[in-house]
């Protein structure tokens, strides 16, 4: 029981959580553009998560992608977040005009997007088409 509250705190706060080891989950982190760089010039396949607090559908993607996260397929993967109320300037760079909008890279290639998506098998095949 204490687990499982640790763990939905951590998830309300935004702080990400995967059972398994480290070495079997994404990689994920606020969004740092010499990281970004870094994952695209390794030819990484990379999540863009962009979230807002209050987004309902956001809330129902965190534990689809915490789950996939812990997936043996997407162990390699790195996942940057961007919140939409507060990194308006990455919004627009990004070209993204809602919360809930997830984008995947394979290196600097931008691969796929959806947004409003709570689906787990349709964020399952957006986040294989960069592997």
């Amino acid at each position: 029981m204490l687990n499982r509250r640790l763990i939905l705190s951590a998830v309300a706060l935004g702080i990400v959580v995967f059972s398994g080891a480290s070495s079997e989950a994404i990689t994920k982190r606020m969004f740092d553009q010499k990281a970004f760089e870094a994952a695209q010039a390794a030819g990484q396949s990379i999540l863009v998560e962009v979230h807002a607090s209050w987004c309902p559908v956001c809330k129902r993607q965190r534990p689809i992608l915490a789950k996939l996260g812990t997936e043996a397929k997407f162990k390699r993967m790195v996942s940057f977040e961007i919140d939409f109320d507060s990194q308006k300037d990455l919004v627009r760079r990004f070209n993204v005009h809602k919360q809930s909008t997830l984008i995947v890279f394979k290196g600097r290639k931008e691969i796929a997007r959806s947004t409003g998506d709570s689906n787990p098998g349709s964020i399952e095949q957006l986040l294989t088409k960069s592997l």
